[in-house]
């Protein structure tokens, strides 16, 4: 790393470029077969036929955001996280009568989305609120009182209550050190308990291990984009349990809703055991729901970066396997291992992370779609095949998804800009705005 000011210089440049030792290990280096994927035009792609009619009449899109703000307290690097899960409820019927005209009012399209947001601010290094010894036992505890707090709905149950039922259900081990890092394992329970070696006070939400990532040294980005990540996902059961719970005419409505989130349907690092019991619990709000409308719940995940969205990019680089406009590819297990993300391995692509399977879709404008489609049963989630049967209500999303592609960004989806507008915070204005509120609620 440079002092700050310093500047490279073409030296070492030209040190690497003469050297003999890394001319040897350059011609070791081998492309894994068919990784780049430029030579295989994909073995399943289907047409999204035209006119299908079960379209939702509202989308509702979830995004986060999150930023790490320096605190001066006397600790070097001392820092705060701050966190928003936003969610828009589109109206696609007021949208659409909108897009029967020339020229649309700005104002009448923001009166066609509804916003509400989760907002909070975790304790980073440096930081320990009252009541508590450490940084680490203060995001703990933080984290733990938000979830206690937020719910979707005034009669609702709040968003730890919605954890708590998936953490139940779960195929939990034991192993790993108790958060309060004197017992070498813990019982994982309800609520807030006492440690039985220490006495020391354990949360349910420790269960998600997000501490582990907590450091006291660098900065705990890592951690935040986690706990923002995780809570999208729970946000999004917690809403159709809330839904589920207000009895048939509610239920009637989430047929009525395209639910959108910002990246893969899936929950990585030390929470991904959510993955199972989310998947389980979708299974089990559309069977109830499907019983009142008849269809599927529409969920779907949009990726704008990562390995398959650079696949996508490559395929589309060359006549020969260029993915014609309206077309999906369905993707299954040997495609994603030979073609995407090169693995030996007999373990099916996403299984311990994933609630549901991805395709590569390519708008009827041209715009290219990683999308992901919730899965609702084993055989739906079975990668060993690519059937359109296990993609729930595939050509019903193909469609909604041409109907909102945006070319205000490269391979956008309108609902889920609205959501980010909503999320984002801004980089230079936001890093001083915040950095002031950090600093202002330290010292105070």
């Amino acid at each position: 790393m440079p002092f700050e000011g310093e500047t490279a210089s073409y030296r070492t440049l030209r040190r690497i470029l003469q050297s003999n030792k890394v001319r040897q290990l350059q011609d070791r280096f081998r492309l894994a077969p068919a990784a780049d994927g430029s030579s295989h035009v994909p073995a399943f792609l289907a047409q999204s036929p035209d006119g299908t009619s079960d379209q939702p009449e509202l989308i509702l899109a979830v995004d986060g955001g999150y930023f790490a703000a320096e605190v001066e307290n006397g600790y070097p690097g001392a820092e705060i996280g701050y966190i928003t899960v936003a969610a828009v409820l589109i109206l696609l019927s007021k949208l659409r009568r909108l897009a029967r005209s020339d020229i649309i009012d700005p104002q009448a399209h923001r009166e066609t989305q509804k916003r509400s947001s989760i907002d909070t601010a975790l304790p980073g290094r440096g930081v320990v609120i009252d009541g508590q010894v450490t940084p680490k036992a203060s995001m703990r505890c933080v984290l733990f009182e938000e979830m206690t707090e937020y719910r979707v709905f005034p009669d609702s149950e709040t968003l730890l209550d919605t954890y708590e039922v998936l953490m139940g259900s779960a195929d939990f081990d034991n192993r790993g050190r108790c958060p309060c890092e004197r017992a070498a394992t813990y019982s994982r329970q309800a609520g807030e308990y006492a440690c039985d070696t220490c006495g020391a006070t354990l949360y349910s939400s420790d269960a998600m291990r997000l501490h582990e990532l907590f450091s006291s040294t660098e900065s705990c980005e890592k951690l935040y984009g986690h706990v923002m990540n995780t809570l999208e996902k729970l946000w999004l059961v917690h809403v159709l349990r809330a839904f589920e719970r207000r009895g048939p005419e509610w239920l009637a409505l989430i047929g009525k809703i395209g639910f959108m989130v910002d990246g893969p349907l899936a929950v990585y690092g030390t929470p991904a055991w959510l993955s199972a019991p989310i998947r389980a619990e979708l299974g089990r709000i559309n069977q109830e729901q499907r019983a009142v409308t008849g269809l599927d719940m529409m969920i779907i995940g949009i990726e704008k970066t990562g390995a398959f969205v650079r696949h996508f990019e490559m395929l589309d680089a060359k006549p020969e396997t260029a993915i014609e406009p309206g077309y999906v590819v369905c993707l299954d297990n040997s495609y994603i291992r030979r073609h995407i993300i090169p693995s030996p391995s007999e373990r099916l692509y996403g299984r311990n992370t994933y609630f549901g399977r991805k395709v590569l879709y390519k708008t009827r404008y041209g715009h290219r779609l990683v999308v992901s489609l919730a899965c609702f049963g084993s055989q739906q989630f079975d990668l060993n095949t690519a059937e359109v049967h296990q993609f729930p209500r595939l050509f019903d999303a193909l469609e909604l998804l041409d109907a909102v592609s945006s070319n205000l960004y490269p391979n956008s989806i309108s609902p889920l800009i609205a959501a980010h507008s909503e999320a984002a915070i801004p980089l230079n204005l936001g890093k001083q705005i915040l950095e002031d509120i950090a600093k202002t609620a330290v010292t105070r």
